[in-house]
């Protein structure tokens, strides 16, 4: 029988078999702690192995990107916490100005194909976009990870979804995203990997697959992967991780959990109304629905496509009176491709408020946070009650969350 492709990643990190169900142990190319959960990393390496070496400290890495650079007093300790930890152990540090951990590892050429990396973020599986199994584990799997260079896993099934026909703007990789999650809801995918197939899954950039991707958590999924690139994605993929790319297969005799066929023809924009992400309505459903705010960023939409798409909608125009709409890059090097590409100068000539690189939007302590009453538009990933703040977040495109910003409600780009 035929292997899936994360039967084919963990089979090539692994003595043991690898099948459906089959608990395994795991090598791991990379290990990381970001600076939520990892004080936690530091505090139970030390209490349980002292001073004893890691693993391989050249593949051990800390990624600050949740709260950069510290707007608290629990954030500056805790990532001061990592850093003499770092110092003493010989670990890399990506500081404050790096950007969201995830996506500096593949910039970095470190989440590579066909590679294995663990870290404290639950959406770490975003690098199924780069064909890397990545997956997010609590403190105490990370130390272990640190300690040992392994992990235990069970191995899941695969879902084989086949995505038919064709969209067009104004619809984007987010909206075919929150279809598909529509489509999915949370027990389809639930503790599966997930492998996207069909044309439009091909031909998808590497932002849109990273957008894909990374929301297989909003499925309930382990992981998603896109194995099929078209030569422009392909090429995409080499260049940003500075590596030879090749990404894996599944054999055409795998076993799959399931096969289902998703028909995403003419899709109007999504927008996911609170408070679930599963919660995915058409924006006309939804249109006219007041908002104070927006945000665009997150892991999910914050490359330099998405903030172009963005920059396209605002330029020439202002938010409307009254609103905000906030900016993060997902990392410096985006950073530095909208400085130079003038996306920058679009986006805050619009109104726009941008903020250094990071993830944002995603919990307390974040840009992207809501008082009670308020009502956010956002390219995040996640609308749960409670998880930005008292106030109600829709999730959509940033397309989407441009152009409700110069109106003050929920509209679709094309009205304007």
């Amino acid at each position: 029988m035929g292997q899936t492709v994360i039967e084919k990643i963990i089979q090539n990190h692994t003595g043991e078999e690898v099948k459906p169900g089959q608990i395994v142990w795991m090598g791991l190319d990379i290990r990381s702690a970001r600076d939520f959960g990892g004080p936690n990393v530091v505090k139970n390496y030390e209490r349980e192995f002292g001073d004893a070496p890691l693993a391989d400290k050249e593949k051990t890495f800390f990624t600050f990107d949740l709260c950069v650079p510290a707007c608290s007093l629990k954030y500056a300790d805790n990532q001061q916490v990592c850093r003499e930890f770092a110092k003493k152990k010989g670990i890399k540090v990506f500081d404050v100005d790096s950007g969201i951990g995830s996506h500096v590892l593949v910039e970095e050429s470190l989440a590579k194909a066909g590679s294995t990396v663990v870290g404290t973020d639950s959406h770490l599986n975003i690098l199924g976009a780069v064909g890397c199994f990545g997956q997010g584990m609590g403190d105490v799997d990370i130390t272990v990870a640190f300690k040992t260079g392994q992990t235990w896993f069970e191995v899941p099934e695969t879902l084989k979804v086949v995505i038919k026909g064709h969209f067009d703007f104004p619809a984007s990789a987010k909206d075919l995203t929150l279809y598909i999650l529509k489509k999915l809801g949370t027990h389809k995918a639930a503790l599966k990997a997930v492998e996207f197939y069909g044309e439009t899954a091909q031909s998808l950039s590497l932002s849109g697959r990273i957008t894909l991707c990374s929301m297989v958590t909003e499925m309930a999924g382990i992981i998603g992967f896109v194995p099929e690139f078209s030569d422009l994605s392909r090429e995409e993929a080499a260049k940003l991780s500075g590596s030879k790319f090749s990404p894996l297969q599944a054999d055409e005799d795998s076993a799959y959990s399931e096969e289902l066929e998703i028909d995403i023809s003419g899709i109007p924009p999504q927008v996911a109304a609170p408070y679930s992400p599963d919660n995915v309505q058409d924006v006309s459903d939804l249109k006219g629905t007041r908002i104070d705010t927006g945000f665009i960023g997150s892991c999910t939409n914050g490359r330099t496509e998405d903030l172009a798409l963005a920059a396209q909608i605002l330029k020439g125009r202002k938010i409307k009176e009254g609103v905000t709409l906030k900016v993060v890059p997902a990392t410096k090097r985006v950073y530095e491709e909208i400085l130079e590409k003038g996306i920058l100068e679009d986006l805050f000539r619009g109104g726009a408020i941008i903020s250094s690189p990071g993830c944002s939007g995603c919990a307390e302590g974040h840009i992207g946070l809501t008082g009670k009453g308020e009502v956010q538009i956002s390219t995040g990933n996640r609308n749960f009650a409670g998880k930005q703040g008292k106030g109600e977040t829709y999730l959509a495109s940033p397309a989407v969350v441009a152009a409700s910003c110069l109106a003050g409600q929920i509209i679709s780009p094309e009205e304007l």
